[in-house]
C-alpha cells in the first residue's frame, strides 16, 4: 500500500464536527451583519 497524499482541502471537508461548526456561523453572522447593515440603513423615526 503506498502513501498516498491527501490533499488538505479534502482532510478540512472529512472533519465533520468543523463542517458543523461552519454550518451554524456562517448562517449566524451573516445574517447578524446584514441585520446590523439593515439598522444603519434605518431612516430616523418621526415622533408626533
Amino acid at each position: 500500500m503506498e502513501d498516498e497524499k491527501v490533499h488538505p482541502l479534502q482532510k478540512l471537508l472529512d472533519n465533520p464536527w468543523l463542517l458543523l461548526a461552519l454550518g451554524l456561523l456562517v448562517p449566524i453572522i451573516s445574517y447578524t451583519i446584514w441585520g446590523w447593515i439593515e439598522l444603519a440603513m434605518m431612516s430616523e423615526a418621526l415622533l408626533p
